[in-house]
């Protein structure tokens, strides 16, 4: 079968992303099991590798190429067994034959790891490269006399054949005769099929053709047709299985996210315009040369390019369009050599009628650019190559092009996702100090000096307990202290932390001691104590050594570092990887839109105004829509999806007014005002179903509580496992380690406001940045701080707690009294 192979199936094992770690130490060794058409292929083993990467090229060969639409290369991946007890499952791919492409247009395409039961615990990516490539058989040179040879006895063995037929076809009618009903039911069906020969039977036949043996002419009937509509049924049976397991196929490839973008929000419809570049007729001027769009108020230019190219997308709002053509136009800036200034000539312009454009919705291919002749008097001959199209913001050119409804190409109101950086609890033990140069003896001893122990790590600063140093006793005059002090270490790494013995007494610097942050040892649970360490203190430069210092530093992997409260925390995982759980769902989030936000401040000194964006969090990923500018009732309609870990978590949305994309009076950006914030907690939300609704926007001013505006959103929480989601509520929210060495309610308090910052001073280093407005409004790094309003609920509470036990004792007081004397008689009859 191999010798008649005329087609191979190359399937590339690149990498694979994200796996479930299955060896109980928190990695995998994974490899490969390929399956095409009875045909098995093994990769290497990757050991100890979450993300594998084999780079690996297997063959197949391809039996029939008729029938490989219809077969299924399957793709296993197993955890090596060396490493374990037994060969583990961490996840396969399907791939339909139809979704496989000739060589050449192969690309990497990473596939969804599917479940091989309700129960696995499957997770990651696979990427793969799929394509066949056709080889031309050897054409062998003896085969010709071979084959001359054998058509002779085909010749002298056609009037036996056919004598043969003929007593056949004599016999069937003789049983014709004996049978008329009979023939009379059959003959029909035989006219039905003998003018409808469908591809398919044509098909096999061009191999048979090739062959000696399929020179025999007028082949009987019963044997030819009844079996050919047989495989015509067969052949129908398999190409609708093939239809629908494709079209199961290609969701599972598109996966889950891809699918379900975009359906819980409503498309908007955009006009696209692609503008490549120019051709002029006078191919020798090298003027710089500029496009004009012109949709009836709209009207935008390109950069000016001295090549005429420009390729440039533009994006216009179809609603916010007054007009029904559009006009492209190109211009050419020529400068006189007497004079400064430029003198724009035109080249031509060309119209379009926007009924007349054709849609394009995804996966639909790009709409292919085409030349159009510039109309023009003067300078004729000119050509502009464009492309134009009705899409929605599911378009994939939406990112990139120039936007009506965002102010165009400004950075600062684009759709951006950020992350928060990854959080370790840093702890540090100072355990003791030893012979420390604390100045002459005498001075010493005069002055009995009080020692602390000073740790900075980035501008986070803490201090130990001071104790005193005495010289009659061994025991002082080594200080101990076995205080913990924790940090926060957000990745990557500050280089050093810095640990100082300070003098009380003189307030001078005893010496100080650096370790590299990189070196310190990670520990996830309290089962094993990290190793404690001797440092040498450095004084200044006439004093290289001024002692040791005696600490264990480590950096916690069990905890997961807070960097909101815990009531509304949206992540609980811990920080290392080793602990890493899969997620129990998927959480998918459509902001659709804004109603009656008010304004909040004032555009060209004459009216108000607003400059909507929305911002959710949920975990470490920070979603942030575009801006649309100028509207009351904006329309963003994004999606976005977050993996859940823990259905205890809460969804955070904000709504701000963007007043960083333009410069204020001082040349300095603005800063973004919060309109609104909602909270929105997994736990009370029907899984597997969408819920849309629309949630008041509510902000604390000075003056009390306001209300800004309503907000739009729909969520689906996608559960994969009710197993996982009932052992999720069965456990607790926070990691082993805060209940086994749990932090105290203030330190941990310090220690979230420190994350607080951290993550703060991340984002707005991002470009465009996230505010630090933003980012502490989101996070209520606030709550702590004092206030009027707040001051004033808690008076009235406290009022109102003790209103009762007031009353009581009024009463108590009035019965002691007499004041009510039939009162006083029942209370006494009581006792």
């Amino acid at each position: 079968m191999a010798e008649t192979c005329t087609r191979k199936l190359i399937v590339e094992v690149s990498n694979a992303k994200n796996l479930m770690p299955k060896d109980g130490q928190g990695t995998a060794s994974a490899y490969a099991i390929v399956d095409f058409d009875g045909q098995r292929r093994r990769t290497k083993t990757k050991f100890r590798d979450l993300n594998p990467e084999w780079d690996e090229k297997l063959e197949f060969l391809v039996h029939d190429t008729e029938s490989m639409a219809t077969e299924i290369l399957e793709i296993n991946l197993y955890n090596d067994k060396k490493t374990g007890k037994r060969n583990t499952f961490l996840g396969k791919v399907k791939i339909a034959g139809s979704a496989f492409v000739k060589s050449g247009g192969e690309t990497l395409v990473y596939y969804p790891l599917e479940k091989r039961s309700v129960f696995s615990q499957i997770k990651g990516e696979l990427g793969l490269k799929v394509y066949y490539i056709d080889e031309d058989p050897p054409a062998p040179p003896e085969a010709e006399p071979a084959a001359t040879e054998e058509n002779k006895p085909a010749e002298v063995a056609k009037p036996e054949e056919e004598k043969k037929e003929e007593n056949i076809e004599e016999k069937k009618e003789e049983e014709k005769k004996e049978e008329p009903k009979a023939a009379e039911s059959t003959e029909p069906k035989k006219e039905e099929e003998k003018p409808s020969p469908s591809p398919q039977d044509e098909n096999p036949k061009k191999p048979e053709e090739s062959t000696p043996q399929v020179e025999v002419e007028n082949p009987p009937l019963a044997q030819s047709e009844k079996p050919s509509k047989k495989e015509k049924e067969k052949a129908e049976i398999v190409k609708r299985s093939e239809v629908t397991i494709n079209e199961i196929e290609l969701r599972s490839l598109a996966s889950d996210r891809s699918r379900s973008a975009y359906d819980l929000v409503d498309r908007i419809p955009f006009l696209y315009v692609r503008v490549v570049k120019a051709k002029r007729d006078n191919n020798e001027s090298k003027s710089p040369v500029y496009a004009k769009l012109m949709i009836g108020t709209h009207s935008i230019k390109t950069k000016s390019q001295s090549d005429k190219d420009w390729d440039q997308v533009f994006a216009f709002d179809k609603e916010g369009l007054n007009s029904s053509s559009l006009e492209v136009s190109v211009w050419a800036e020529e400068k006189k050599e007497n004079e400064e200034a430029t003198q724009e000539c035109s080249l031509g312009t060309v119209s379009f009628d926007l009924q007349e454009v054709p849609k394009r919705v995804p996966p639909d291919s790009p709409l292919a650019p085409q030349w159009y002749t510039l109309e023009s008097e003067k300078s004729p001959g000119n050509d502009v190559m464009l492309a134009v199209w009705i899409g929605t913001q599911v378009d994939e050119a939406f990112q990139e092009a120039w936007q009506s409804d965002s102010g165009g190409l400004l950075p600062e109101t684009r759709a951006k996702v950020y992350l928060s950086p990854k959080l370790w609890y840093l702890r540090l033990t100072v355990i003791q100090t030893q012979d420390l140069h604390l100045g002459s003896g005498s001075e010493a001893k005069a002055r009995n000096p009080e020692l602390y122990v000073k740790a900075q790590l980035g501008a986070q600063l803490f201090k130990t307990g001071r104790t005193s140093v005495g010289s009659t006793s061994s025991s002082s005059a080594n200080p101990t202290w076995n205080e913990d002090l924790v940090f926060v270490a957000a990745e990557p790494f500050e280089p050093f932390l810095t640990v100082t013995v300070e003098d009380v007494t003189n307030g001078q610097s005893v010496g100080h001691a650096k370790i590299h942050v990189a070196s310190i040892e990670r520990r996830t649970d309290d089962r094993t104590e990290p190793k404690s360490r001797w440092f040498n203190l450095v004084g200044d430069e006439s004093r290289p050594y001024t002692g040791r210092i005696h600490v264990r530093v480590c950096l916690e992997g069990g905890y997961h570092v807070l960097d909101e409260a815990a009531h509304v925390t949206s992540d609980v995982r811990a920080a290392a990887k080793q602990l890493a759980k899969a997620p129990i769902g998927l959480l998918e989030v459509g902001i659709r839109g804004a109603t009656n936000l008010l304004p909040v401040k004032t555009k060209d000194g004459t009216r108000g105004t607003t400059d909507a964006y929305v911002v959710a969090k949920y975990g470490p990923k920070w979603v942030r829509t575009r801006t649309i500018l100028d509207r009351f009732n904006p329309r963003w309609n994004e999606q976005y999806t977050w993996d859940v870990y823990d259905p205890c978590t809460v969804l955070t949305i904000g709504v701000f007014d963007n007043g960083r994309y333009k410069l204020g009076e001082a040349g300095k950006q603005g800063k973004d005002v919060r309109v609104g914030k909602i909270r929105l907690r997994l736990s009370t939300l029907d899984t597997n179903r969408v819920c849309l609704n629309q949630y008041s926007l509510t902000v604390l001013l000075p003056g009390g509580a306001k209300k800004m505006g309503e907000i739009e959103i729909a969520v689906r929480f996608s559960c994969s496992s009710w197993l996982s989601l009932i052992q999720a509520y069965t456990s607790p929210i926070l990691p082993r380690m805060h209940y086994v060495k749990p932090l105290g309610p203030a330190q941990q308090d310090i220690l979230r406001h420190t994350a607080m910052r951290l993550v703060t001073t991340r984002l707005t280093r991002s470009e465009p940045p996230l505010g630090q407005e933003v980012v502490q409004f989101m996070l209520d790094s606030d709550t702590h701080m004092w206030s009027m309003r707040r001051s004033k609920a808690n008076w009235f509470r406290v009022v109102g707690c003790l209103t009762r036990a007031a009353a009581l004792a009024r009463w108590i007081d009035g019965i002691r009294t007499w004041i009510h004397p039939p009162r006083q008689f029942s209370c006494t009859s009581c006792l």
